[in-house]
This record gives C-alpha cells, structure tokens and sequence, in this order.
C-alpha cells in the first residue's frame, strides 16, 4: 500500500493530468471555459472571485517554492529554515483562508442563486468537494505541527519525495513517518491534480498572460483634418501628449 502511494498515485495523477489536458484540448475546445455564471448575478462573484483566484495563486506559489526549490538555496540566499518556517507559517495560513474564504462565497452564491445553481454541474460540486478538502487539509497539517518557536520540517521528507518523482526514481522511503494529516493532504492533492482537465479548473492553462505584454491600446479622437481610414501598424506607437 505503501508503495501504491507513494510510487504508483503519483504517475497516475500526472498522467490524467497530461492526458486529460490534450484530449479536452483537442475533443472539447468549446467547453474549455469556466462557464462563467456573471450574466446571472455579479456584485457577489466580484468579491468572492478575485478572493479566491490570489487566495489559491499565493497557496500554488508557496507549495512550488517549498517542494522544488531545496532547503540550501533558501539557507544560501539567506532565508534560514526559521525565517521560511514563519514564512510558510503566517504567509500560508493567510492565502488558505483567503482562499477558502473566496471558495464559501463561490459556493453560497451559486447555492443561493437559482439560474447560478441550475448550471452547477456534478463536477462542479466534486471538483469545489476535494478543491476544499485540499486547502482545509493543508492548513490543519501546517497548523497542528507548528508553533511559532518550531515545526515539522517538510523540505527535508514530503519535498525530496516530490522532486523524486520527475526523475523517475520515487523515494519512497522519505514518506515514511510523515506525519497523517500530510500524507492525507498529499493524496487530496494528488486528487485534485487528476481531475484538473475534467472540471472548469482547466482554464488555468489558458490565462490571458500575454496580457501583461503586449502594447498598450490607446484611444483619442479624431483631429481637426483627420479623415477617412489610417493604415493599420502593429506594435508600438509613438502617440503625442
């Protein structure tokens, strides 16, 4: 069982998510979307959505950084295991509440907003079920092992066993005496990382970032003796103050 754990689940996960990813890719293009519900009510899902997406970005960033980046390149930099322990502590904390918080108003909205809650579909509520558990398992693994002065060090078992996996050599051996509600919060993740590609949270592959790059669209009005159609040019353009 052991071994199915730790060596097999992960493979499978990853696998679903690969796989899943190209097949909805290829077979379901019109249905890669959030299915956004705005039409119907906005006030609410203008606080609970932005609530929930830094919530959950800020939790991604932070098992990124704490299971591939090792412990002696935060100690070189200067981030000492204390420092990142007070890090992972409060920093963590707040973006799973944040989170979580963002994920109860989700819910209570399409609960309490009949056109909302008749587009909810079964692997909308699985996916909010185990999208929870995974955030909520979390914090209570961190938080029922810590206090301010120490904690369980995770960089030094649950992370060489994550980077064990890309090179195809499975430690195993690092998961045991993991703490149970780790390990229990390893498996939800796992979970959750199969059903990615069949649930909404695959948009998450297609964010808008070349937003962040590309030229700014400026507006003006027409000036005095400006007729007709200009001629299209890409990129930048010089534009007078």
């Amino acid at each position: 069982m052991h071994t199915l754990i730790w060596a097999v689940l992960p493979y499978v996960a990853l696998t679903l998510l690969i796989a899943g990813t190209i097949w909805r890719y290829r077979y379901d293009k019109f249905g890669w979307t959030t299915r956004s519900s705005q039409v119907y009510e906005s006030k609410l899902l203008n606080i609970a959505s932005p609530a929930f997406h830094y919530g959950i970005l800020f939790v991604l960033v932070g098992h990124l950084m704490g299971l591939f980046i090792p412990e002696s390149w935060t100690d070189a930099v200067g981030l000492k295991e204390h420092a990142y322990h007070l890090l992972s502590l409060f920093g963590g904390t707040a973006a799973g509440l944040l989170a979580v918080a963002g994920i109860a108003l989700l819910l209570y909205r399409r609960r309490t907003n009949t056109p909302v809650f008749r587009a909810t579909t079964r692997n909308d509520k699985l996916m909010y079920a185990v999208l929870l558990a995974a955030v909520i398992m979390g914090m209570w693994a961190k938080l029922t092992n810590s206090s301010v002065s120490s904690g369980y060090n995770y960089r030094e078992t649950i992370a060489p066993w994550a980077r064990s996996i890309f090179t195809f050599q499975p430690d195993v051996d690092a998961m045991v005496g993991v703490p149970l509600t780790f390990q229990l919060h390893a498996v939800i993740g796992m979970t959750l990382i199969a059903l990615v590609p069949f649930t909404r949270l695959v948009h998450m592959f297609s964010a808008p970032v070349q937003y962040l790059f590309r030229p700014y669209v400026v507006y003006r009005s027409r000036g005095a003796g400006e007729s007709g159609r200009r001629r299209e040019r890409r990129g930048w353009e010089k534009v007078d103050s």
